[in-house]
């Protein structure tokens, strides 16, 4: 009898550590980002002076947490027409949006990656090293749809294995 219940606090225990590390990771660490945080500032990368430039975005819905710097993700409408954006700022080829909880229904990661290879949809740097070694990436819909995510850039690809910046690279803050 003994063994059954040892059992059973086994079995329980690994359900309860199982739900308890799902709810950590899909909903504990996330944060709506208010409307007038700093994150809710949406850039782009100005093709002329190399800048992050604040651009007009209306219905922005962001999602963040001080976890990690690649947990930000953010749904907006862009005015500007796609033709001007892709006249004006950086363009990113490299782009591979993040995956989000399903409650955050606004931003669907395959979606958005099959319309960056359809060109259905234009990634765009938003501003390079918002975190060191992490770029924030938009991508613009023909519609005016438009989704940012956080994604690691070769800086901190190499910086994070724990070997030296490469050429070209900021120095790696004091706090890393």
């Amino acid at each position: 009898m003994s063994g059954k219940i040892l059992a059973i606090v086994m079995i329980a225990t690994a359900l309860i550590a199982g739900a308890a590390m799902y709810y950590l990771q899909v909903y504990a660490y996330y944060d709506e980002v208010p409307v007038t945080a700093p994150a809710a500032e949406v850039r782009l990368t100005s093709l002329t002076t190399g800048q992050a430039e604040r651009v007009p975005v209306a219905g922005f819905q962001g999602i963040d947490a001080t976890s990690s710097p690649l947990r930000f993700r953010a749904c907006f409408t862009m005015p500007t027409a796609l033709a001007t954006l892709t006249e004006t700022y950086v363009m990113r080829d490299d782009a591979v949006p993040l995956v989000t909880p399903g409650w955050f229904d606004c931003y669907d990661a395959d979606e958005i990656g099959a319309a960056l290879e359809s060109g259905d949809a234009i990634a765009f740097l938003g501003q390079e090293n918002v975190h060191y070694g992490i770029d924030r990436i938009v991508a613009v819909f023909a519609d005016g749809r438009a989704v940012a995510w956080n994604q690691i850039n070769h800086c901190g690809e190499v910086v994070f294995e724990g070997k030296p910046a490469p050429e070209g690279c900021p120095p790696k803050p004091e706090n890393h």
